[in-house]
């Protein structure tokens, strides 16, 4: 995707055109973020307080028991809103869905390991290891250039 900015004095407003062959899911995507007005923090409570956390603390997003829960260098927070609203939030070039319930940070990627047939092992920075579904491993596969 290219990316071009111009600077013109007699503009009163910021205008964004996007020019495409045909509207994909990148496209939809992109026209989402720059109209949404959502606050993207997310915040998570811990030991009966409530903290912002910042997306580039986070290793990974998960879903267990019903709740949503999210690990960090600080240990594991409760966070109040569902996996889908907090993957909105989220950079979308720096986190990836790797099961329904479960979303990892990219940048908090140890290795990834492809032996096991058919799905994906996930060692983050933090000694956690965790497992691609085989649902998601074809959308890994593509984000690692495979």
């Amino acid at each position: 995707m290219q990316v071009e900015v111009r600077i013109d004095d007699a503009c009163s407003e910021p205008k964004v055109i996007i020019l495409t062959a045909q509207m994909t899911e990148e496209i939809n995507h992109l026209v989402q973020k720059l109209s949404e007005n959502n606050p993207q923090i997310i915040s998570g409570s811990k030991n009966g307080r409530i903290e912002i956390l910042e997306q580039n603390d986070l290793f990974k997003i998960y879903a267990g028991n019903g709740k949503v829960f999210a690990t960090t260098d600080n240990g594991e927070y409760l966070l109040r809103l569902r996996l889908y609203e907090i993957e909105e939030r989220l950079n979308p070039s720096q986190f990836v869905r790797i099961s329904n319930s479960e979303i990892i940070n990219l940048k908090k990627v140890k290795n990834f390991d492809l032996s096991f047939t058919g799905t994906i092992c996930v060692e983050l920075m933090n000694g956690t290891t965790t497992y691609v579904s085989r649902r998601y491993v074809q959308k890994v596969k593509k984000i690692l250039g495979m």
